[in-house]
């Protein structure tokens, strides 16, 4: 099973299906087809209090079409997940200092790293020398695993770190 009784192969196909992110409206038109309850006004005040991830400014294609704020795709797996916090007794304040503290910290790291890649990578394109873009993209590609590496031993301390609290809330509780 996945978040919020949704399955994890539903989610997983939502965020393949959007790597550039997703609007706040496509954000509560997927929550609604899984038939959960959320409003344009809860899904910004999560974000004002740091529950979730601010929207990215991401220029639409077209003469005079402006920009669009894009949330990472995995957007509507944290909506859940904090849904299922608070249907769990847990308050937003209790939340945000004991379970998401560097959550948001962590995604916008993934973002930076994203984009310096992507800069790195169109470098590497305009780049003439054989062997400069061979060794470039052999550092670039170390830099990427490591990058995920660092990502990963984040999320897992800030998951051990949620266990803890969790745990000693249930201890508080039950004692």
């Amino acid at each position: 099973m996945g978040v919020g009784g949704i399955d994890s192969t539903v989610l997983a196909r939502i965020e393949g299906d959007h790597p550039e992110g997703v609007s706040s409206a496509d954000i509560l038109d997927t929550l609604a087809s899984l038939g959960v309850r959320f409003s344009e006004a809860t899904l910004r005040k999560w974000v004002q209090l740091g529950l979730l991830p601010r929207s990215v400014r991401v220029g639409r294609k077209g003469k005079h079409s402006g920009s669009q704020g894009m949330y990472p795709a995995t957007i509507v797996r944290q909506i859940l997940h904090i849904k299922e916090m608070l249907a769990g007794d847990l308050t937003i304040e209790q939340i945000q200092k004991e379970v998401l503290f560097v959550r948001g910290d962590i995604e916008e790291l993934e973002r930076s790293m994203q984009r310096i890649f992507k800069s790195l990578d169109q470098a590497i394109a305009t780049v003439d020398s054989q062997t400069v873009t061979f060794v470039v993209t052999q550092d670039v590609t170390t830099a990427k695993d490591l990058a995920q590496q660092l990502l990963g031993k984040l999320t897992a301390i800030e998951q051990r770190l949620m266990g803890k609290a969790v745990v000693a809330r249930s201890t508080v509780a039950t004692g």
